[in-house]
């Protein structure tokens, strides 16, 4: 667990992070969020004391960082930037193995360590671990950033807006990869962005910020939308708030019309979409109406009505 306890960060006559205190749970994912300036990369900074607080404490499991060996604690703790920052004269794989080598890994231990992490990010180390950044697209180097990250397998990574210059496609499958990863090491992940629809996709909690470093609300991404703390919060999720919620709400998990009627909709969506997939479809029918199927079987039909019940 990751304790903020009362953290300032004071520059001159000016916080860009006032008197932050929150918890950030062993393996899950927060996001923090809100606009430039608010402080989100500040307080990212302060965990690894690349940024030194100016008060307060930030402790991980009950020691106070301040107390570590700056070095130590940053070894301990993965760190992935938007602009990667992979060495351009090292390969792959030898970006990869960056830390483990600091540590002292033998080259055995090493090799085997990139060869598993290059396999885990979906880059197999017989076809990049010998390429060098440039041949990457942007991508893949952002994956091998990511692998880099989680060498010597901290407990905790940071992650500064990693997907924020790459393009929308690629960004999307970032995103995939980010969970999917998270379900096989599951890390306590620190995640900045700008972009509250990553926010909401990603996090399991997310802090959003304003600006001087405000904390305006903390929680999980369906108490934010359904219960906005103030309207500064309300202002920052926008219009789409009720259609961003929908897509936290699986289909099986709502109340569904029953599957009557004399001709079955031709349209069909899994029961483990979410309501905004399933909103999708619902105008794409010609009758509204869209049948719900759960591996081939019937389970009911979705439409507008059971849709907007779902979202109140």
């Amino acid at each position: 667990m990751i304790t903020f306890d009362r953290v300032t960060k004071r520059y001159g006559d000016s916080d860009a992070v006032q008197e932050l205190t929150l918890e950030i749970p062993s393996g899950e994912i927060v996001i923090f969020v809100g606009p430039s300036g608010c402080g989100k990369t500040t307080s990212l900074k302060m965990i690894n004391r690349l940024i030194e607080a100016s008060s307060g404490s930030i402790s991980i499991d009950g020691t106070d960082t301040a107390t570590v060996d700056v070095n130590e604690l940053r070894r301990s703790i993965g760190y992935v930037i938007q602009q990667i920052g992979l060495f351009p004269h090292y390969t792959v794989a030898e970006n990869v193995a960056t830390v483990p080598r600091l540590a002292g890994w033998d080259k055995p231990r090493i090799t085997a360590r990139v060869n598993e992490l290059l396999d885990l990010v979906d880059l197999p180390a017989a076809q990049y671990a010998k390429r060098m950044p440039a041949e990457l697209s942007g991508g893949e180097r952002q994956r091998v950033g990511v692998a880099r990250a989680l060498a010597i397998d901290p407990n905790i990574l940071l992650m500064d807006e990693p997907f924020g210059a790459i393009d929308p496609i690629a960004r999307e499958r970032l995103q995939n990869e980010l969970l999917r990863l998270q379900q096989v090491v599951r890390k306590t992940i620190v995640f900045v962005t700008h972009d509250i629809d990553e926010a909401i996709r990603l996090g399991d909690r997310v802090a959003l910020f304003s600006q001087g470093g405000h904390l305006q609300q903390y929680a999980t991404p369906a108490e934010i939308l359904a219960h906005p703390a103030n309207e500064f919060v309300v202002d920052f999720l926008g219009d789409g708030r009720m259609v961003r919620r929908l897509s936290l709400i699986k289909v099986r998990d709502v109340p569904l019309a029953p599957p009557n009627g004399s001709q079955a909709p031709v349209e069909t969506v899994e029961a483990g979409a979410t309501l905004r997939d399933a909103l999708d479809a619902v105008l794409r029918a010609h009758d509204g109406r869209v049948q719900v199927v759960d591996d081939g079987r019937v389970l009911g039909i979705v439409d507008a009505d059971v849709i907007r019940r779902a979202s109140q």
